[in-house]
């Protein structure tokens, strides 16, 4: 779970450079929202998340 979300935050992350950059400009309300649900899932998943042993 944890693995997945940092990946989709990784990828948020890019589409908010591209968005921002002026290369995509309809993008970056897109990554905008992408950016912050990915936050909140990754803070959700580190709360909730398995600890190793």
């Amino acid at each position: 779970m944890l693995r997945w979300t940092v990946t989709f935050v990784i990828l948020a992350i890019i589409a908010a450079i591209f968005g921002f950059g002026g290369i995509a400009a309809g993008a970056a309300s897109i990554a905008k929202i992408l950016f912050f649900i990915f936050i909140i899932l990754f803070i959700i998943s580190l709360i909730t998340g398995r600890k190793r042993i």
